[in-house]
């Protein structure tokens, strides 16, 4: 595989799920502007995929890197989900819709998106990996690996059957470290075990590591040293076998706060360590919404509650701190309980209960 460290650094990745936003629409100018200080720092990883902002993303990419740059310049991701194929023919043109909509002739990483057990069945059944390693000995894919949201039986089980998977995605955070049902530690000891490369998704949990509770923030203060952000990366990309940590900037100010950081990265102090143990005491004993806000959710919802916003607002009102509804008409007593949105949700929420607390608490 080819070498993806340089000197001492950490890689680093930019994740378009998050981009900047004027209305329903993509910012473009202003997105131009974070890709260029993205590539200016020294960093050349992009990680898309086919649903992500309702299918603007991979637009996104073309109209602000691929059509901009040469080739060799960045290293690109995409993603096989299963919403988009029910059968094997469905797998090629599907691809062949990414790559024009990225505007490449073939992706650096192909990953089966999301694995769960579940999911897992549904690949298989319908020839997912194989027809990726078909793409792969064409030279359409480099790399073919897995994004995984379950158990680390699971993601055993999985690399274990298909030991030609080449790298591994998983959540991985401080908070979720020891997290008995997300299980990032277990999960990252079944990578080092199949020798597996890891791509870290969610090293700041969708933004509720940067956005902290006041009694946290009051703790990194006291570091008197870098942004809360640079702690959890910086947690992340210090593990061994860490090929990638992947950040959803949406902001010219995040972009340069993070390469800032990541160009000499250094790994974190035991002063920092024992911070962020206390840090994730605080998170255990709150009662927060673990929504990340990927918005899968928000792609299936018939009645288009933005569920991730209303999550956001239940959590800070839980915390006394300040908030205000969302731009939008459909509150979380919109829904009909049609459960898509529980279908498609990496962190399993239980997102009818929430809605209906939500409803609830943010009228009280």
């Amino acid at each position: 595989m080819r070498t993806y460290f340089n000197g001492t650094q950490r890689n680093f990745g930019f994740g378009f799920m998050r981009l900047p936003m004027i209305g329903e629409e993509v910012d473009i100018p202003q997105t131009r502007k974070m890709v260029d200080a993205f590539l200016n720092a020294g960093f050349n990883y992009f990680d898309t995929a086919h649903g992500y902002l309702n299918g603007k993303s991979e637009l996104a990419l073309r109209a602000c890197l691929t059509s901009r740059y040469p080739r060799e310049r960045y290293i690109l991701t995409n993603k096989l989900s299963g919403n988009y194929f029910s059968r094997q023919e469905d797998i090629r043109p599907l691809f062949a819709r990414q790559l024009e909509a990225c505007g490449v002739e073939y992706f650096d990483f192909y990953l089966m998106h999301a694995q769960n057990a579940q999911r897992f069945q549904q690949y298989k059944e319908a020839r997912a990996y194989e027809t990726a390693l078909e793409l792969k000995a064409e030279g359409k894919i480099r790399h073919v690996g897995i994004s995984f949201h379950d158990k680390a039986q699971v993601l055993d089980q999985i690399l274990t059957e298909y030991p030609q998977i080449e790298a591994v995605q998983i959540q991985f955070n401080y908070v979720d470290y020891e997290d008995p049902k997300v299980e990032s530690r277990k999960c990252y000891d079944v990578c080092r075990k199949h020798g597996k490369p890891v791509i870290v998704m969610e090293p700041v949990k969708g933004g509720s590591l940067v956005n902290l509770p006041a009694a946290a923030q009051g703790l990194l203060d006291s570091l008197q040293g870098g942004s809360n952000a640079s702690y959890a990366i910086r947690f992340a990309a210090g593990f061994e076998g860490v090929m990638m940590v992947l950040s959803g900037m949406n902001t010219l100010d995040q972009v340069l706060d993070n390469v800032s950081f990541m160009r000499g990265f250094r790994p974190l102090s035991q002063e920092e360590q024992n911070v962020l143990q206390k840090v994730r005491a605080i998170f255990r004993n709150q009662e927060r919404v673990p929504c990340t806000n990927c918005r899968y959710c928000t792609e299936v919802c018939p009645q288009g509650i933005p569920i991730p916003d209303w999550f956001a607002c239940l959590n800070a009102k839980r915390q006394a701190e300040p908030w205000s509804p969302p731009a939008t008409e459909h509150g979380p007593d919109a829904c009909i309980g049609c459960g898509q949105c529980e279908k498609i949700c990496p962190q399993e929420l239980k997102v009818r209960e929430l809605l209906t607390v939500a409803a609830e608490e943010l009228n009280s």
